[in-house]
């Protein structure tokens, strides 16, 4: 049995779409699973939409994504140049063998010419060079027209070939047109080069998507006319999204971040999206959901694949994510987190390790970060509103006496401890006769201006420092003291 030997050739003509980042994982799970090699090989013979830094981009992808080739551009490797545009004269020799084979011709025909069908028969060129006399061809040839070159397809029969998830698909080869194999300036175009280069680097399953089925036939008649052995074909079923009204389309824009590069700018680790990508079409035989690059190459296998889209959930991501976070030590989190926390004043970017501790339970991306901590910088307008909760028995008037008093007990800590806090908070409720609730509430209001934070009282005075906390109390006292009392 040959080597598996899987590739991911991308298109240098922008950044990573989650559809394509899910091929070359596949690829990548698949070749490893099976003690294979993966292949990085860049189809660049698009030139009008080629972007300058796409490939440095692709690469640093993959890079973080953990998806490691063993050949590519940067990888070295017994069968490059891996960069498709630096293989020209190898795709010229392949061509003019297939028109020595019988399998191709020379088309000189251009754009004024009439020779396109408007029926769309024979796929809109009507073949006009297909069948040249000698004479007619060779004084072209002498003559240097222009020419490009074309597949000569079976006018009679069909073309099957098999795919692992959707079986024997047949097309009828009056349905295919004669291709372009190579451009007029000597470029070849995708369905060539692809498979030229497939052979010639010894690959031996090709993963893409489905949009390419139809292509297939085209690729499989170039095999059999080089009489080459014809890979295994696995097309993947497209990634959907969901749109606010629940309708559901191929995944764009539209439904939000589509590229890895947006997801881990939003502060999703790239880790979390290889691990969620790898589930979108695949199944494991069993109920695990969190993996590990390892546990996924343990686990992959071809019948694990669906033939059905799936759908980018981005409650589920968030989960994902969330569990993520929730595994790390403090430490570590504090580092991923450590460019969405700001800039924070010397007492806050002190306790940064502290400050994860709260929020790594509590957010599903980095990004919701600065949105969590920003009271801690900058305290919001006060709401006499919020200091009534029904619940707990706290209203705007009991508020002044308990703020009173909690200002009394702090201004007499010396040791601005977590342990030291909680001891004289305590001890402060318990002399009071009130609830627990009731103080906390009326002093959370008081410090962070919001109902909501990551951390409790505790929490808060101890990230604020003793100075600001008794600042931020004092200023609501004076603020609730003002407020008109109700007759």
């Amino acid at each position: 049995m040959n080597k598996v030997r899987t590739r991911f050739a991308p298109s240098p003509t922008g950044y990573m779409h989650i559809g394509n980042l899910r091929t070359a994982l596949y690829a990548y799970l698949f070749a490893k699973s099976q003690h294979g090699d993966f292949i990085l090989r860049i189809e660049d013979t698009d030139r009008a939409r080629y972007v300058a830094d796409a490939v440095e981009f692709i690469e640093k992808t993959l890079a973080s994504a953990k998806i490691i080739p063993d050949e590519g551009p940067h990888n070295g490797g017994d069968f490059g140049p891996y960069v498709q545009s630096e293989r020209m004269k190898i795709y010229k020799s392949y061509a003019e063998k297939l028109i020595e084979l019988g399998y191709a011709y020379r088309c000189f025909c251009n754009n004024d010419d009439d020779c396109n069908d408007d029926d769309k028969k024979f796929g809109g060129y009507n073949r006009t060079c297909r069948d040249l006399d000698r004479e007619e061809l060779e004084a072209n040839i002498v003559a240097r027209k222009p020419y490009v070159i074309r597949q000569k397809m079976p006018l009679t029969g069909e073309t099957t070939f098999f795919d692992v998830l959707h079986g024997n698909i047949t097309i009828a080869n009056s349905e295919l047109e004669d291709q372009v194999l190579l451009k007029r300036d000597g470029m070849p175009t995708y369905n060539f080069a692809n498979v030229i280069d497939d052979h010639l680097m010894k690959v031996t399953h090709i993963i893409r998507g489905t949009e390419f089925i139809t292509s297939t036939p085209k690729h499989v008649l170039l095999y059999e006319a080089f009489g080459w052995e014809i890979p295994t074909f696995i097309h993947l079923a497209p990634v959907m999204g969901k749109s606010a009204d629940g309708t559901v389309s191929k995944l764009s824009k539209r439904h939000g971040a589509t590229s890895f590069n947006d997801l881990v700018e939003m502060g999703y680790l790239p880790e979390v999206i290889t691990n969620y990508v790898a589930l979108l079409g695949w199944s494991p035989k069993s109920n695990q959901e969190i993996f590990s690059m390892d546990e996924l190459i343990e686990k992959f296998s071809l019948e694990g694949l669906s033939k059905s889209p799936a759908v980018f959930d981005y409650n589920k991501l968030d989960w994902m994510s969330g569990e993520y976070f929730k595994a790390m030590s403090d430490e570590d989190f504090a580092k991923v987190a450590d460019k969405f926390f700001g800039e924070l004043d010397e007492n806050l970017a002190s306790k940064k390790v502290y400050l994860g501790s709260l929020l790594k339970t509590r957010i599903s991306k980095l990004s919701d970060i600065p949105a969590q901590i920003k009271f801690l910088q900058v305290m919001p307008p006060l709401d006499v509103e919020l200091f009534t909760n029904k619940r707990n028995k706290v209203t705007a008037e009991n508020s002044v006496g308990i703020l009173t008093d909690a200002i009394k007990v702090l201004e007499n800590i010396s040791d601005w401890t977590v342990d030291e806090l909680h001891e004289k908070i305590n001890a402060f409720v318990t002399e009071s006769g009130l609830k627990m609730g009731t103080i906390m509430w009326a002093l959370r209001i008081a410090l962070s201006g919001q109902k909501v934070t990551p951390g409790g009282v505790i929490e808060i005075l101890y990230l604020l420092g003793k100075n600001i906390s008794i600042e931020r109390l004092n200023s609501a006292l004076i603020f609730l003291s003002n407020i008109p009392k109700k007759i």
